[in-house]
C-alpha cells in the first residue's frame, strides 16, 4: 500500500442522515486548470469524518477520526484496508488522500464535482467508480440521493461521500464478523460489496415507489382530482431521478466484468455479473413504473375528459328540455291587441288559458324526458 504509520484503537462507527445534495455550478471552475480543486464555499468550514478499517482473516481494526493525520495504516501489509471520508469540501484533506493513495488530481477533481454522471474510469493501478448513493425520505416522501465515489486499489478502496450517513453499516458488520467472506477476500471483493449494497437498496426505494402508484392507481379510478395529478407528476419526477441515477450504473458494472484489470479477480467477477443483473432488473422496474405513470396520466385526461362529456350531456339536454318551452313561451309572450288583430286567440281571453298552457308545456317537457330515458341518454 501507498501509506505507512502505527497502530489503531477499535472504536465503534456512527452515521447520521443526510439532506439532499447541493450541485454547485461548473461556471465556478472556468479558467482554472484540469485537476484544480474549489472548495464548496457554504461547506467548507464544516468537518470531516474519516473512518478506517483494516483486516484480514484472523484480525480487524478500526478508527474513526477527524484528522487525517490519525488515519495511519495498519501494521501488516496483507491487511485490506478500507478508508472513508464524509465530506468532500476540504479540498486539503482530499489532496492528503491522494497523495497517500496515489490519487489522480483529476479523480479528485470528480469527486470534489458532486454533479458527475455514475461512471467507470481505469487508471494503471486504480480503479475509479462514480455512483448515487440513495435514501427514501418517508417524512416528505422524496427520493434523495447523494454521490459516492470509490477507488480501489491492490490494497484497499477508498470510499468519498459527500455527508455522514450510509448504508454500509451491514458490511462494516461483516467486517467485525469472523470466517465473514468479506474477510476472507481482497479490496476487489470489498468494492462488489458496496456496488452490490447500494444497488440493493434500491429495491427498497421501489418498494416504496410501488406502494405510491398502486395508491394513486386506485385513486384515479375511484375519484380523479388535481391532486392525483399532481401526484402523478412528482412520481415521473422520482422515477426520472432514480432512472438516470441506476441507468449508467448497468455500464458500471458491465465494465467491471469487460476490463482484463488485474485488481479484479475471477471470482469477483461472477459475484459482479450478480450486481449487473440486479441492476438490469432495477431498471425494468423503473421502466415498468414510466410506463404505469405515462397510463396514469392518460386515464386521469380520460376521466377528466368523460366528465366533462358528462357535464356537457346534462347541460346540453336541459337547453333542448328548454328550446321548445321556449318557443311556446315567446309565442304567447308578444304583445298585441287581439280583438284588432285579424288572426283571432280566443285563449288569451279564456279563463283556463294560462293553466292550460303551463300544463302543455309541462307535458311537453316530460315527453322529452321521457324519450331520452328511453334513448338511455339519462
Amino acid at each position: 500500500m501507498r501509506f505507512s504509520g502505527g497502530p489503531m484503537s477499535l472504536p465503534s462507527l456512527r452515521r447520521g442522515v443526510g439532506a439532499m445534495p447541493r450541485f454547485y455550478r461548473k461556471s465556478r471552475k472556468a479558467g482554472l486548470p484540469p485537476g484544480t480543486l474549489s472548495q464548496v464555499e457554504e461547506k467548507k468550514r464544516e468537518e470531516v469524518r474519516i473512518s478506517l478499517f483494516s483486516y484480514t482473516a484472523e484480525r480487524w481494526e478500526a478508527l474513526e477520526t477527524t484528522k487525517i493525520e490519525e488515519a495511519v495504516s495498519p501494521q501488516d501489509e496483507s491487511a485490506v484496508c478500507w478508508f472513508n471520508l464524509d465530506g468532500v469540501h476540504q479540498t486539503g484533506i482530499l489532496e492528503q488522500v491522494g497523495h497517500r493513495f496515489g490519487i489522480h488530481p483529476l479523480v479528485l477533481e470528480d469527486i470534489v464535482n458532486t454533479d458527475q454522471r455514475p461512471k467507470l474510469e481505469q487508471y494503471d493501478d486504480l480503479i475509479f467508480v462514480v455512483l448515487k448513493m440513495l435514501r427514501y425520505n418517508d417524512t416528505h416522501q422524496i427520493v434523495e440521493g447523494e454521490q459516492i465515489s470509490i477507488v480501489l486499489g491492490s490494497q484497499f478502496v477508498v470510499s468519498f461521500q459527500e455527508r455522514p450517513g450510509d448504508v454500509f453499516d451491514p458490511i462494516r458488520q461483516r467486517i467485525r464478523t469472523r470466517d465473514s467472506r468479506v474477510r476472507k477476500n481482497g479490496a476487489d471483493y470489498l468494492l462488489y460489496r458496496l456496488l452490490d449494497i447500494i444497488v440493493d437498496n434500491y429495491f427498497a426505494i421501489l418498494e416504496k415507489l410501488g406502494e405510491r402508484i398502486e395508491d394513486l392507481e386506485a385513486e384515479l379510478m375511484d375519484n380523479p382530482s388535481q391532486e392525483s395529478l399532481r401526484e402523478i407528476h412528482r412520481l415521473k419526477r422520482e422515477v426520472m431521478y432514480l432512472r438516470k441515477s441506476v441507468w449508467p450504473l448497468r455500464e458500471i458494472c458491465g465494465g467491471l466484468n469487460r476490463e482484463d484489470s488485474p485488481l479484479i479477480t475471477h471470482s469477483t467477477e461472477l459475484f459482479l455479473r450478480d450486481v449487473y443483473d440486479h441492476t438490469i432488473q432495477v431498471i425494468d422496474t423503473l421502466e415498468n413504473f414510466r410506463d404505469m405513470l405515462t397510463g396514469m396520466l392518460e386515464i386521469y385526461m380520460s376521466s377528466m375528459s368523460q366528465r366533462m362529456n358528462e357535464v356537457m350531456k346534462v347541460l346540453t339536454i336541459i337547453a333542448t328540455i328548454f328550446i321548445p318551452l321556449t318557443f311556446i313561451a315567446g309565442i304567447y309572450g308578444m304583445n298585441f291587441n287581439p280583438e284588432s288583430s285579424p288572426w283571432n286567440m280566443p285563449e288569451l281571453n279564456w279563463r283556463w288559458g294560462y293553466p292550460v298552457t303551463v300544463a302543455f308545456m309541462g307535458l311537453v317537457a316530460c315527453v322529452m324526458i321521457l324519450y331520452f330515458r328511453t334513448k338511455r341518454w339519462l
